[in-house]
């Protein structure tokens, strides 16, 4: 450190004390605040990857290489549960076809019916020559069928209500702005309660629907048993939302808002396996499936959710090499944090508090407090870590 030789040593220590306010936290482990000085340096230093509610899937991965199975993994995770069954079908939104039309390419098997009663057609044998079939609503409550060899489309029939497309139980490709998916089941247009709006809805067997998510959830490579754990809780807190639904058309959607579900386009023969391993089986309290939340990484530590069976504990498998997500850094400029909150003028200090009490720095955040030149901005830790693309709400502040 450069230090001018006139500096008396009250004002140098006054200095220094600035200085090492800029660098260390203020406060209490529940509450801490740090100076940040114009033109600093934020490192954003964490644990875990997402909400840390129930599984963790890294955790289950290295407890699996450990030896454990996937019920006991299961018993870890969600503690006082106990093991059911499940089965039947479900009603999945497909996000990416934002159009109101269904439309799918042609292939052997390929029919089109009502989804109330009606006739159904078998749509090779009355257009063979058809390229595409799409199914699109109607004045009066109606769906059109329309079919393209090349060029314009040409209509077919028209049925009452909302209408679907099935191949007998075999993959239908979907097409829509952008590329296009196959998926097992059917494939339905369904109506929103919105005048013509319809949504693209896939209705299939619980089981089939698990096999388009369980890869997009884990890496279809890894061990068996953690593949197996993670189909459990899939399945389990597929059959919750469910019972549970919230919209009348559909009962889960495709993103990571319920889980990523990507079709027959996504299968893979590993988690395919732990999923006919395992079939039907739930997790349940009071005979019913629980909401069975889980989370790439819990960082060291689950975090408490909404049932007793989602417990904060210390969680001693989630710290591995393989684990990129145990353990990480984001960096970021007082500048960003500035662009992101902009009332908050110029930034002088970073606070948190309401921690949740568990593991380094007091765990997880609750609040951030934001003070600067323009006044102070209070934050959600949620906020804080989305909108500054963190991985957790885990972490603490190191300024430079």
């Amino acid at each position: 450190m450069y230090r001018d030789p006139v500096l008396s040593r009250t004002s140098f220590l006054a200095a220094l004390a600035l200085v090492l306010s800029t660098l260390m936290p203020s406060g209490s482990a529940s509450a801490a605040t740090w100076q940040v000085p114009d033109g600093a340096s934020v490192a954003i230093v964490g644990h875990g990857f997402g909400h840390g509610h129930g599984l963790s899937q890294y955790g289950a991965q290295r407890a699996a290489t450990k030896g454990l199975g996937y019920r006991a993994i299961a018993r870890f995770y969600y503690p006082g549960t106990r093991w059911g069954r499940s089965g039947g079908a479900v009603r999945v939104l497909i996000s990416a076809d934002t159009s109101r039309d269904v439309v799918v390419a042609a292939r052997s098997g390929l029919v089109v019916r009502p989804v109330k009663a009606g006739r159904a057609t078998r749509l090779a044998q009355a257009r063979p020559r058809a390229k595409r079939w799409r199914i699109v609503p109607v004045a009066g409550g109606r769906s059109a069928v329309d079919y393209q060899t090349s060029g314009r489309w040409r209509r077919l029939r028209t049925v009452r209500g909302d209408a679907e497309f099935l191949a007998g139980g075999k993959p239908v490709r979907l097409v829509f702005a952008g590329g296009g998916r196959s998926y097992r089941g059917v494939l339905r247009s369904a109506s929103t309660g919105r005048g013509l709006d319809r949504d693209t809805v896939n209705v299939l067997p619980l089981d089939s629907y698990l096999k388009g998510v369980v890869p997009r959830e884990v890496p279809s490579y890894w061990h068996p048993q953690a593949l197996r754990a993670q189909a459990v809780a899939a399945r389990t807190y597929a059959a919750y939302e469910r019972k549970h639904a919230r919209h009348g058309h559909y009962q889960l959607c495709d993103t990571d808002q319920c889980q990523v579900y990507g079709g027959a386009t996504d299968e893979q023969r590993s988690t395919s396996k732990a999923i006919d391993a395992t079939r039907r089986q739930v997790l349940t309290q009071g005979g019913s499936p629980i909401f069975s939340q889980f989370s790439a990484s819990s960082g060291g530590w689950t975090s408490r959710g909404s049932f007793a069976y989602l417990p904060a504990k210390k969680d001693p498998y989630d710290a591995f090499a393989g684990n990129d997500y145990h353990d990480w850094t984001v960096r970021v400029t007082d500048a960003r944090i500035e662009q992101t909150w902009p009332a908050v003028g110029d930034l002088t200090s970073v606070e948190t508090s309401d921690r949740d009490g568990n593991g380094d720095w007091g765990g997880r955040v609750g609040t951030v407090t934001l003070r600067g030149s323009g006044g102070t901005v209070v934050v959600t830790g949620d906020d804080f870590r989305f909108l500054l693309g963190l991985y957790s709400t885990w972490f603490t502040l190191r300024v430079s």
